[in-house]
């Protein structure tokens, strides 16, 4: 095992497309770390820089405090689990597992120990005599698996490897994935675009967003996932992490006597803010206001900080996702830097979620109130989170 830290990484390729830029991150012994955000945000990238498959244009790539920037993939001692399984078809599963053994010159009865103790973990002993084209999805990311942890590896490098499974096996397979790097104790590097993926299996999750500047970073945040949820550092962050989505919505801070008041704008919805330094600070200005969906409550008309026709109700069973429209210009996460600007005259939609017993009949209104002490508040101009 070893620990794995990029430096001030950076890759911008000869077009001018900046692919990654100024990530630094340390990935501690046996840990395991999930890298998550949109398309093109430089995940895989990362996994590529780390297996020595790309080449860093800045920074430094360090396994153990030992600088392995320059060093060729054959002889960092990383082990890949590729989206498409990457099996040869002709082989049979004891083969594909034995194939990297044998091409590291390995006595035959440690490469048959080394295979039936895998395959025993995995539950593939009875399959070791079929080839993959005789498997289900499932058998073969296992076969996949074997064949990286046969090696005993230093580290895992695992580039969505379970995107290609049903919803079902997914779930399965995300639970069997976690217990097995909890028995080997492996450092691992996983990247996967699902951040509900993300969320149940990563020791922490490093969240990624696109950037067009290599001046700017593609990192940021990384910690818990729990943390990533109760604190986001910024607008991004906030906005990705959390199915559904957080809410966001504009408003004009005031100072009504002693109490801090918060006017949404376009509709004169008036939400009760928190006394706090940080927040006091933006009094006369606008901010933004995060709402998790579980953060409304169904309330009374006379007490309520939305009121308004729900169109659309999905009913989930244990919950209900209830959408509707204010008369306030949307947010845009993306771009936080631009929010000021942004003078659009539209709609933005809200979804809450609610007990089904208290899901409206379809154009009846909804009065909903918020849980003030759980709201997240950011800076327009920066898409910082504001806090004490």
């Amino acid at each position: 095992m070893a620990s794995l830290a990029f430096d001030g990484v950076g890759k911008t390729y000869t077009d001018g497309t900046v692919a990654v830029a100024n990530v630094s991150f340390t990935i501690a012994n046996g840990e395991f770390v999930v890298l998550v955000g949109p398309s093109g945000c430089g995940k895989s990238t990362l996994l590529r820089m780390a297996a020595g498959l790309e080449l860093l244009n800045s920074g430094r790539l360090l396994m153990d405090d030992t600088d392995v920037t320059h060093k060729e993939p054959q002889d960092r001692d990383i082990a890949m689990v590729f989206q498409n399984y990457a099996l040869y078809p002709h082989m049979t599963v004891y083969d594909n597992m034995a194939f990297g053994l044998q091409q590291r010159k390995m006595p035959k009865d440690k490469i048959e120990a080394l295979v039936r103790e895998t395959a025993e973990m995995l539950d593939l002993t009875r399959y070791l005599h079929r080839k993959p084209g005789a498997l289900s999805g499932g058998q073969r990311q296992r076969v996949a698996m074997g064949r990286a942890i046969v090696r005993h590896p230093l580290a895992f490098l695992m580039d969505e490897p379970l995107s290609n499974l049903d919803a079902k096996l997914r779930v399965q397979m995300r639970g069997e994935l976690k217990l097995l790097n909890e028995r080997l104790g492996v450092t691992t590097l996983y990247v996967t675009h699902d951040q509900v993926e993300a969320m149940t299996m990563g020791d922490r999750v490093a969240v990624l967003k696109p950037v067009k500047d290599a001046g700017e970073s593609n990192l940021q945040q990384i910690d818990t996932p729990q943390m990533l949820y109760d604190r986001p550092a910024n607008l991004f962050v906030a906005g990705f992490i959390g199915s559904p989505a957080m809410n966001f919505v504009r408003v004009d801070l005031s100072k009504e006597g002693e109490a801090l008041v918060a006017s949404v704008v376009g509709t004169g919805a008036r939400i009760e803010a928190p006394a706090s330094p940080a927040l006091s600070a933006y009094v006369g200005r606008q901010i933004v206001v995060g709402i998790r969906p579980e953060m409304f409550q169904v309330c009374q008309p006379e007490d309520a900080v939305f009121n308004e026709v729900v169109p659309v109700a999905e009913a989930l069973g244990a919950d209900t996702f209830v959408f509707f429209d204010i008369d306030s210009p949307p947010v845009d996460v993306n771009e936080a830097s631009e929010i000021e600007s942004l003078t659009a005259k539209g709609k933005n939609r809200l979804v809450a979620r609610i007990p089904p017993a208290m899901t409206p009949l379809p154009k009846v209104r909804l009065p909903l109130t918020v849980e003030i002490a759980k709201l997240h508040w950011f800076d327009p101009s920066t898409g910082l989170a504001i806090r004490d």
